[in-house]
């Protein structure tokens, strides 16, 4: 029998989670209900669908019902067959399936195997027209471990980006524009500044332990409650966690619901891409957000990233809102310093998150503009993108716009620094308020004349 099959046969039939019993360390203090993970679900979870539910428990995904059948813990002798798969990594094992063959016995220090990293590709085919990375880190050393496979998908979706190249970082908020975006107010509606942060020594929530993820709850709650001034806040756990002594249970319906009917909270995983990653385990332990008195400033902790820290207000005065993300990002960092802890960054690939696509600085700085007669172009998309920018709906990628409002930010994230990358958005986006304008006042000719010469 092949080691695939063996390991297959201990695996649950259908759309099942496994509970594991997890050993208990200094983070499972609350835990020994058997109504709560790592031993069972919560009771929130239990209401979800079985497809769900299997992803929430304590071992990996596994849903015949979703095809979500790949193993993590271990990696097959045989390579799946991903001939139908469209993403970088399938496509690239595909060519080169001697890669697969020299990791498949190889785990990095902290037991993160190739497997654990491509299992979202493998369970996930994706669209033809779509192509994703098919591929997370587990830990901040599979991005060197796994180099021949991590590298070629990086390059190839950050449009060519070399082995020995080093990504600068910029944060200083004296060098970002002073350009002002809508000197009207008419058309920029809303700024925001995003971005996602690693904890160095912790594994990647591809990987991530129940007494690790309490232990990032903790040392990075401690960072955010130290901030002072406008970012002043507190802490929110999801409804149902009890990893946070001092709100056991966590928030309120309503007020996850409130947060969520705004757009500023996330929910549980609902997609088999990221079940598959391993982001639903344990839910909803140990996850949660903080916000400032203003409600400007968000960081959510334990989602798809350790941390994802958001900036954001009305109007178009990007640089205050990139002041507060640049000022929280380097307060909390100092915290997380004095606990022994750093973020994740190197120089090359500069800081370092879960999925190749956000490597780098990981940032999206945008604006959500009105802008109903540039956006009337067939060429819209394509005139962002030649400024380096990109162009939304209202509802994210991919979505349509609603009544020719554009959420439209940087559109590279690896390569250049936070920085440049703010004031490409700035430049780009001042072009397009300074467009529609003149297409309201009849100067088509002189925008045409305008866009001829990018």
């Amino acid at each position: 029998m092949s080691k695939t099959m063996k390991r297959g046969l201990g695996l649950a039939a259908a759309c099942t989670a496994g509970f594991g019993i997890a050993s208990f360390g200094k983070g499972g203090g609350n835990c020994a209900s058997l109504d709560y993970p790592p031993k069972a679900m919560s009771p929130g979870v239990r209401k979800l669908p079985k497809w769900i539910q299997a992803g929430c428990g304590d071992k990996e995904y596994y849903c015949t019902e979703k095809g979500a059948t790949y193993p993590a813990d271990f990696t097959p002798d045989q390579m799946p067959d991903m001939t139908n798969h469209s993403s970088f990594m399938a496509e690239f094992l595909r060519d080169h399936p001697e890669i697969y063959a020299k990791y498949k016995d190889v785990t990095t220090k902290n037991g993160v195997t190739l497997a654990k990293c491509i299992k979202t590709g493998v369970d996930n085919p994706g669209h033809p027209m779509i192509k994703t990375c098919g591929i997370t880190a587990g830990d901040e050393e599979s991005f060197t471990v796994f180099a021949d496979l991590f590298e070629p998908v990086i390059s190839a979706r950050h449009g060519g980006y070399p082995r020995n190249a080093k990504h600068p970082t910029d944060m200083d908020i004296n060098h970002v524009l002073d350009t002002k975006i809508d000197p009207s107010g008419k058309y920029v509606l809303t700024s925001r500044v995003r971005t996602g942060r690693s904890v160095r020594g912790i594994r990647l929530p591809p990987a991530i332990g129940f007494d690790e993820r309490r232990e990032l709850e903790r040392v990075c709650v401690k960072g955010l409650l130290n901030l002072k001034g406008v970012l002043k806040g507190d802490y929110f756990p999801l409804h149902g966690s009890m990893s946070y002594q001092p709100k056991m249970g966590g928030m309120s319906e309503k007020k996850e619901e409130e947060l969520r009917s705004a757009g500023n909270l996330f929910q549980e995983p609902d997609s088999t891409l990221l079940l598959a990653s391993g982001m639903g385990r344990h839910w909803p332990d140990a996850r949660g957000i903080f916000h400032n008195d203003a409600k400007n400033f968000f960081v959510w902790v334990g989602e798809e990233d350790h941390l994802r820290i958001v900036s954001m207000q009305k109007g178009d005065d990007i640089k205050d809102v990139f002041r507060r993300f640049s000022t929280a990002c380097n307060e909390v960092q100092k915290v997380l310093k004095s606990e022994g802890y750093d973020f994740m960054h190197n120089e090359h690939l500069g800081y370092i998150l879960t999925c190749p696509s956000n490597l780098g600085t990981g940032l999206r700085a945008g604006q959500m503009l009105n802008i109903p007669l540039v956006s009337q172009r067939k060429d819209f998309k394509n005139m962002c993108k030649k400024m380096g920018l990109q162009a939304r709906g209202t509802a994210g990628v991919d979505s349509a716009s609603v009544g020719g409002k554009w959420d439209v930010s940087n559109a590279d994230r690896l390569g250049k620094s936070e920085v440049q990358l703010v004031n490409i958005m700035i430049s780009g986006n001042s072009k397009l308020v300074k467009w529609e304008q003149m297409l309201e006042q009849g100067k088509t000719k002189e925008v045409e004349a305008e866009i001829a010469k990018m």
